[in-house]
């Protein structure tokens, strides 16, 4: 390993501890990731020649251009893709789309309330992102539950059951979004075969937690429906959500259709929600002389997470220096060595280290590693890609530091690492083990 290769990769291990590291030293990661990416490339252009080969008729600096150009379009899709989508997923959310789901989960049993709240979390977060659906679940909660006592039970279940149902959709994680825009998985594979192992790495934590749930809730705790708090009626709420959400699923069938990347598909379903907003808000100007305005798309694209934004950015494009140099490929195959080819060892691994790293630059650096093989483990749906999926998914709920949904429920219910530890992540662990599991079982005799 040459001095310019150690440097770069020290880089990389220093600011992916500083990553870690963030509730410590008080630095937003954002910040970090973006100066790891900038000192790396810089490292990178001290000597380019040591790394990459310049055809004949380009000078060096356009031969980096070039190849800088050509991770940042890939970045770049899983970018505009997140985007997109967060805004998506805030026009239905502050326009009162999601009022329904409140009276969807309304009950008086403890118990039934947790396996509605797990299913209702399972299942969104597979069509909107687990961290978006950990943060309307978590306000919902609060409107349903004023003991925190019992809500901090349930919002340790909304972790799994965010996690476990972003794992299995191309849309619910931005793991399986990256996965799905380098063409590593598909919509339908993906689906069929982590479908029923991430159900289980939820139902059975279920399945155990609701013994810790005793008694009911008093009807006080339930609170009365906001119905008009937002200047559109019912009906157009309605139609903000269906446009919102069926949209978000339509953006896979838009890819098998047209053969374009997923950004495209959701900036498709992004156009046709703000132009239908935009007929909405106009109507209401014509009923009414004097309105704020405050939920057109134009001013809720100032609440888009820009921090979290440049936070992928800067993952992706150090993860992209670390496999120009081909560090990537050499751990991969030492990796490989390692485990003696054991995809479940290798995979497996990676979601108990995604359950105290963040799990982006851990596939993001798999993705680096092994390339693309036309048949068996490593092809397009192999059981290798699939198995990524699932563990970097379902294992960052094993900690509640593993994942962003953990981290936002942390934040939001004010839930301390040791209670999480004593409480859920036991449940978290039993859980992806056996849905892992259960892939082994499904692949091995199944398929």
């Amino acid at each position: 390993m040459t001095f310019l290769t150690l440097a770069i990769v020290l880089t990389f291990v220093l600011g992916y501890v500083c990553i870690a590291l963030e509730s410590v030293i008080k630095v937003n990661k954002a910040a970090i990731a973006l100066f790891m990416m900038v000192v790396c490339w810089t490292l990178f252009m001290i000597d380019p020649t040591a790394f990459i080969n310049v055809p004949d008729g380009m000078s060096i600096h356009e031969a980096v251009s070039s190849a800088i150009e050509h991770h940042l379009g890939n970045a770049s899709t899983t970018l505009f893709f997140l985007m997109g989508a967060m805004t998506i997923v805030e026009v239905v959310d502050q326009n009162g789309g999601f009022n329904f789901v409140r009276n969807t989960l309304r009950t008086t049993s403890k118990r039934s309330l947790l396996w509605r709240i797990a299913l209702m979390t399972f299942f969104l977060s597979a069509i909107l992102d687990n961290l978006t659906t950990s943060i309307v679940m978590i306000m919902l909660l609060r409107k349903l539950i004023s003991s925190r006592d019992d809500r901090m039970l349930y919002a340790g279940i909304v972790v799994i059951a965010a996690n476990s149902g972003g794992a299995f959709s191309p849309i619910g994680d931005v793991t399986t979004i990256m996965l799905w825009n380098q063409g590593l998985i598909t919509a339908g594979g993906v689906i069929k075969e982590v479908f029923l192992p991430s159900l289980l790495s939820l139902v059975i934590p279920v399945l155990i937690a609701q013994y810790m749930l005793h008694g009911q809730l008093d009807v006080s705790q339930v609170t009365a429906d906001d119905a008009a708090e937002d200047e559109l009626t019912s009906r157009q709420r309605r139609t903000v959500f269906a446009l919102g959400v069926g949209g978000l699923i339509f953006v896979p069938v838009f890819k098998y259709i047209t053969g374009l990347p997923p950004f495209v598909g959701i900036l498709l379903v992004l156009s046709v929600l703000w132009l239908t907003t935009e007929l909405f808000y106009a109507h209401l100007k014509k009923r009414r002389s004097e309105t704020s305005w405050h939920n057109r798309v134009s001013k809720l694209l100032s609440h888009i997470d820009m921090s979290t934004i440049l936070f992928f950015l800067g993952i992706l494009m150090s993860v992209s220096c670390l496999e120009q140099i081909g560090v990537l490929t050499t751990a991969g195959k030492w990796l490989d060595a390692a485990s003696g080819g054991n995809h479940y060892l290798v995979t497996g691994s990676i979601g108990v280290m995604s359950s105290i790293v963040d799990n982006v630059p851990l596939v993001a650096g798999c993705m680096g590693m092994y390339p693309v093989a036309a048949a068996g483990d490593m092809a397009v749906d192999g059981v290798f890609w699939q198995l990524l999926a699932y563990c970097a998914g379902v294992g960052g709920s094993i900690l509640i530091i593993g994942s962003a949904a953990g981290v936002v429920v942390m934040g939001l219910e004010n839930i301390s690492f040791g209670w999480y530890l004593r409480r859920i992540s036991w449940l978290a662990f039993i859980g992806f083990i056996i849905g892992l599991l259960y892939y082994w079982l499904e692949r091995t005799f199944i398929v």
